[in-house]
């Protein structure tokens, strides 16, 4: 909508839309279900909780979607990226600032990845699914990148909801959309087979797209020195050095190593005598190596961790394991399976972000596309 004016905007939205039921809440918002009645159809409606600081991030997310919109009418690989409808500005108890989202077809943009690998028994999705989704998700952020020149500086899969073009996933995936309820749909890992409730058909037809532009920013005007949750974090972004569109791409890394073991690639956990953070850079020495001198020391934040190039401070005690042990000892993926994972990951998690695969050179891995 053109001119703010809250009270009249107040009685367009609410004759306009019906709300159905809560889909979600987090630190910044609550999204709920809502009948379109123009369009007779389900949308999503994202309610910022009343504080002027979240006032002025929203502005920032309305002009970062706006963006994505704008882009999207030029070039059609946006449609891997959630859309802005329309936007509201309400009067409330204490005020609100809503923000329409755009949603597929008869339902809203389904239940989230993490849902519906939380509702997996076993470990890991199937590799088709892992690439298929790995995909979109990265055309998506090639879009962001190159035609926006927006980092989402949140890719987890939380932040990837699925869908179907015809059908409805609803009917697919019932229990998935409560997180909080588990059911067996019995996928099993790498090259595994496919359970009796969710056949292979059935889970090839669903397909992503990446959400919540919350804690995005310009590429050439960051918002926030901290960005990303945290086992996705990019070590420039844990070390405090400037970041870049890179730094979605170690998130994407992260995202496909969860999905193709169940497991997360890092997981800190703070300890007595040293932070999660610490933990944290700690884990990504374990796996990828020793950071050299010259990169270690050159972050903004390099004596918070290290004593001296390469030693840190606080964890001295390290257990260093390589990503194709840790995936054929822990996850008895065979020879074949490894490598050409591997080969595509090691590039993602680059220590050096300009040397880290770009999202247009992850796309045409030999491996995603196999």
């Amino acid at each position: 909508t053109g001119g703010h004016h809250p009270a009249r905007e107040g009685e367009v939205f609410n004759t306009r839309y019906q709300a159905l039921r809560k889909l979600g809440c987090g630190a910044f918002a609550t999204v709920w279900l809502c009948q379109d009645m123009r369009r007779k159809k389900h949308v999503a409606v994202k309610v910022l909780k009343s504080r002027e600081s979240f006032a002025e991030a929203a502005q920032d997310e309305v002009a970062l979607l706006r963006c994505v919109s704008s882009m999207k009418k030029k070039d059609r690989a946006g449609e891997n990226i959630i859309c802005l409808l329309d936007d509201f500005r309400m009067i409330g108890e204490n005020g609100f600032h809503i923000l329409l989202l755009r949603v597929l077809q008869l339902w809203a943009l389904g239940p989230s990845l993490r849902c519906l690998m939380g509702n997996c028994a076993a470990r890991g999705l199937p590799l088709p699914f892992v690439k298929k989704s790995l995909q979109q998700v990265l055309a998506g952020l090639h879009f962001l990148h190159k035609r926006c020149r927006i980092i989402h500086a949140d890719i987890k899969p939380e932040n990837v909801l699925l869908y179907r073009r015809d059908k409805s996933l609803q009917r697919l995936l019932p229990d998935a959309f409560d997180c909080g309820q588990r059911t067996d749909l019995r996928l099993k890992g790498p090259g595994g087979e496919l359970g009796n409730q969710l056949e292979e058909p059935d889970l090839m037809s669903i397909e992503v797209k990446i959400a919540d532009l919350g804690s995005a920013c310009w590429t050439y005007k960051p918002f926030s020195k901290e960005i990303q949750t945290q086992p996705y974090r990019a070590l420039e972004v844990l070390l405090g050095l400037d970041y870049g569109t890179p730094a979605d791409i170690w998130s994407t890394g992260c995202l496909a190593f969860e999905m193709a073991t169940g497991e997360r690639l890092f997981d800190p956990q703070p300890g007595k005598y040293f932070s999660r953070d610490d933990d944290h850079v700690a884990r990504i020495i374990e796996l990828l190596g020793r950071i050299p001198p010259p990169i270690a020391l050159s972050w903004n934040k390099s004596t918070k961790f290290f004593s001296r190039p390469g030693a840190l401070l606080r964890l001295s005690r390290l257990s260093p394991r390589s990503l194709p042990s840790v995936l054929a000892d822990r996850h008895q993926w065979t020879k074949d399976e490894v490598t050409p994972f591997t080969a595509f990951l090691l590039p993602a998690l680059q220590y050096a972000p300009h040397r880290r695969a770009t999202a247009a050179q992850c796309l045409q891995h030999a491996w995603i596309g196999a």
